[in-house]
C-alpha cells in the first residue's frame, strides 16, 4: 500500500508541475502577444505622425501657426491609430487581419503627399530630385488631361484668371496623384488575381475585418456584400469626376478655389486621388469576400452530399 500511494503522489506531483508549467507558458505567450500588439499599435502611430508632418518637414518657410496645427492634428490621429490598433476588436479600421490592405492604402497616400510636397517645394529650393519628380508629373499631367478626364476637370475648377504657371502646377499635381491611385489599384488587383490576398494562413473573419458591416442584419450575406461592392466601386469611379464639378458648383458666386496655398494644394490632391482609390479598393475587397463566402458554401455543399451518398 505504501508503494502505491508513493506512487500516487508521484503522479499528482507531475500532473501539477506539468498544469503550472502549461499556465506559466500560456501567461507568457499572451505577455508577448500583448507586447506585439503594442509596438505594431505604436510605430503605425509613428507612421501616420510622420504622414501628417510630411509636407510640413518638406516645405520651406512654413508659419510657426502651421506648425503647431500640424503638430496638433498628427497628435490626435497618431492616438487615434494607437488605441484602434492596441485594443483587441477592431471599431474604425478595417482588414486589420488582412494585410497588406491598409498598408497599401497608407504607402498610396504617403507617396502621393511626399511626391506632391516634393514639387512644391521645387519652386523655392529646386534639386535634381525635385526636377525630377516635377517633370514626370508634367509628362503624366498632359498625357492624362485630354477633354472630360479626371485631371481636366481639376484644371476646368480653377479660376479663369489664374496665372499659367499655377495651373501647369496643380496639373501635374492631378496628374501624379491620379497615376499613383491608379498603380496602387492595379497591384491589389494583382495580388487578388494570385490568391494573395487575403492570406490563407488563418480563417477570414469578416466581424473582424469589417467592423462596420453587420453580417447578422436582414437579408443574404453575399448579397449584400456584392451590393456594397458595387455601390463603392461606383462611387470610386465617379468621385474623381464629381469632386470637381461640385466644387466648382459651391463656388460659383463666390471666391473661386485657387489651391494657391501649398499645404491646401497637397492635401486637396492627395483626397482627391486617395478618397477614390480606396472606395475602389474597398469594393473590390468585399467582392472578393462574397465570392470567398460562395465557395465555402459550396465546398461545405459538397462535403454533405458526399456524406450523404456515402452513408
Amino acid at each position: 500500500m505504501g508503494k502505491i500511494e508513493a506512487i500516487r503522489h508521484k503522479a499528482r506531483a507531475q500532473a501539477e508541475t506539468w498544469v503550472l508549467r502549461g499556465s506559466s507558458h500560456r501567461h507568457i505567450e499572451d505577455g508577448l502577444t500583448v507586447i506585439t500588439r503594442l509596438m505594431g499599435a505604436l510605430v503605425r502611430a509613428l507612421l501616420v505622425m510622420v504622414l501628417i508632418a510630411t509636407p510640413s518637414l518638406l516645405l520651406p518657410s512654413v508659419s510657426a501657426d502651421a506648425k503647431q496645427m500640424v503638430a496638433l492634428v498628427s497628435l490626435f490621429l497618431g492616438a487615434l491609430v494607437l488605441v484602434e490598433y492596441t485594443s483587441t476588436y477592431p471599431s474604425l479600421v478595417e482588414f486589420r487581419h488582412a494585410p497588406p490592405f491598409n498598408r497599401m492604402r497608407f504607402l498610396m497616400l504617403f507617396i502621393t503627399v511626399f511626391l506632391l510636397s516634393v514639387i512644391v517645394r521645387g519652386k523655392t529650393d529646386p534639386t535634381n530630385l525635385t526636377a525630377l519628380v516635377e517633370a514626370v508629373g508634367t509628362l503624366i499631367g498632359r498625357a492624362i488631361d485630354f477633354p472630360y478626364s479626371p485631371v481636366r476637370l481639376v484644371v476646368l475648377m480653377l479660376p479663369d484668371d489664374m496665372l499659367a504657371e499655377h495651373v501647369s502646377v496643380i496639373r501635374t499635381a492631378a496628374g501624379i496623384s491620379y497615376l499613383t491611385s491608379l498603380l496602387t489599384l492595379a497591384v491589389f488587383v494583382i495580388l487578388i488575381r494570385t490568391g494573395s490576398w487575403p492570406g490563407r494562413v488563418s480563417a477570414f473573419n469578416v466581424w473582424l475585418n469589417l467592423p462596420t458591416f453587420d453580417p447578422t442584419a436582414g437579408g443574404d450575406v453575399v448579397d449584400r456584400l456584392e451590393r456594397d461592392a458595387r455601390v463603392n466601386i461606383a462611387l470610386g469611379f465617379l468621385l474623381p469626376f464629381l469632386i470637381p464639378a461640385v466644387i466648382k458648383a459651391a463656388t460659383s458666386g463666390i471666391a473661386p478655389i485657387t489651391l494657391s496655398a501649398p499645404h491646401m494644394m497637397i492635401w486637396t490632391m492627395a483626397a482627391w486621388s486617395f478618397l477614390p482609390a480606396s472606395l475602389f479598393m474597398r469594393g473590390i475587397a468585399m467582392g472578393h469576400v462574397a465570392e470567398m463566402i460562395r465557395e465555402k458554401r459550396r465546398q461545405s455543399g459538397n462535403t454533405a452530399e458526399g456524406r450523404l451518398a456515402t452513408a
